[in-house]
């Protein structure tokens, strides 16, 4: 259940969240046009300093290492990053086990895994980093509050600030950042508890921006002609409609509603499982419903299960299997699980006086 939704969350919760931003323009990679260290100055309006860290991610061209980190477990990627006059072009290769790359294209996304020759294709993914917000600054702002720190620190070789995304509820996790005084890219971002204890991180090793980066560095090295080739398989659906109610926690409002074939997963059958995604313009929630099956859903029991910043709840509800995922407390997740209800809907009367 994990693996499975885990990765519609990333690969197709991240491709509607994106598009509710406006599409990529053509852009010739240029660099913020902010002076060295004017995070200060722009720290007197929060919203423009969440917007200069986005479009730094956005509209530069930049080369490095960073490493994912959660508990004991570390991993390190590849990321080359360019902006050219057909859009942006990314490209980010796994460095421990077996090797997977990820490439993007404005809005079209593909995985490559060598080992079983398979591409899975996607729409746009989710933002990731040294990407941050989903949505408008001013709306994410409504529920977190932003404050920049005077001291300064380095990450990577590099000087950057330090800049605080705190919830104004118990909802969220928060964020500490480090942004890089000169071109204003994301160096470091921590999810913190509310206890500020450090639940995941990610960050540079090292990073070169400027336009000097190869963009023959983002295409693939695989002939990948002759692998199988995966697509989505879903379909949009009004889950209010099929019976559905759903108590939308603050800040939080749908974004997508899908039906979408998982698996075949060893020795099953496909099946079709309905999709909400809710998301705050910083992270996402995805709600997934199927038909109960005592057998399957016994194990994991009900109840939550972590997994780093991103949480799992699940519970029955009335025939269904309900499953909550998301980068929030778990508190969050079983808030909202047990607010889910389900009125089997029921066919419309024929109006008064019709034929039979």
């Amino acid at each position: 259940m994990g693996t499975g939704l885990l990765a519609c969350a990333v690969l197709a919760c991240g491709s509607v969240l994106a598009k509710q931003a406006a599409a990529p323009q053509p852009a010739a990679p240029v660099a913020p046009s902010s002076p060295p260290d004017d995070i200060s100055r722009l720290a007197r309006t929060p919203a423009q300093l969440l917007a200069y860290i986005q479009a730094a991610a956005e509209k530069q061209n930049y080369q490095g290492v960073f490493m994912y980190q959660q508990g004991e477990n570390t991993q390190s990627s590849r990321m080359v990053h360019v902006v050219d006059a057909s859009g942006e072009r990314e490209r980010v290769e796994t460095l421990d086990g077996q090797p997977r790359i990820y490439l993007r294209h404005n809005d079209q996304v593909q995985y490559l895994q060598p080992d079983r020759k398979t591409v899975r294709r996607d729409s746009r993914h989710t933002v990731r980093f040294p990407g941050l917000l989903q949505s408008d600054p001013a709306q994410v702002l409504n529920y977190y509050k932003l404050k920049v720190l005077d001291k300064l620190n380095r990450e990577a070789g590099r000087e950057c600030r330090t800049v605080l995304l705190e919830p104004r509820d118990a909802l969220r996790y928060g964020l500490r950042l480090c942004v890089d005084t000169q071109t204003g890219l994301l160096l470091k971002e921590q999810t913190l508890d509310s206890a500020r204890r450090i639940v995941e991180q990610v960050s540079f090793s090292s990073v070169h921006v400027g336009s000097d980066v190869d963009p023959a560095r983002v295409d693939s090295s695989w002939d990948t002609h002759d692998w199988k080739v995966l697509q989505p398989s879903m379909k949009p659906v009004d889950m209010t409609a099929q019976g559905w109610r759903v108590a939308m926690p603050d800040g939080f409002k749908t974004i997508m509603e899908v039906a979408r074939q998982m698996g075949p997963a060893s020795g099953s059958a496909a099946r079709t499982v309905s999709q909400m995604v809710l998301s705050d313009g910083v992270v996402a929630i995805s709600l997934f419903v199927e038909p109960y099956d005592a057998a399957k859903h016994r194990h994991p029991p009900a109840g939550p299960i972590h997994h780093g910043a991103i949480n799992i709840y699940g519970k029955r509800v009335a025939g269904y299997w309900l499953t909550a995922l998301g980068e929030v407390p778990v508190a969050t997740l079983e808030r909202v699980a047990n607010a889910v209800q389900y009125t089997a809907s029921r066919p419309a009367r024929p109006a008064a006086g019709a034929a039979h």
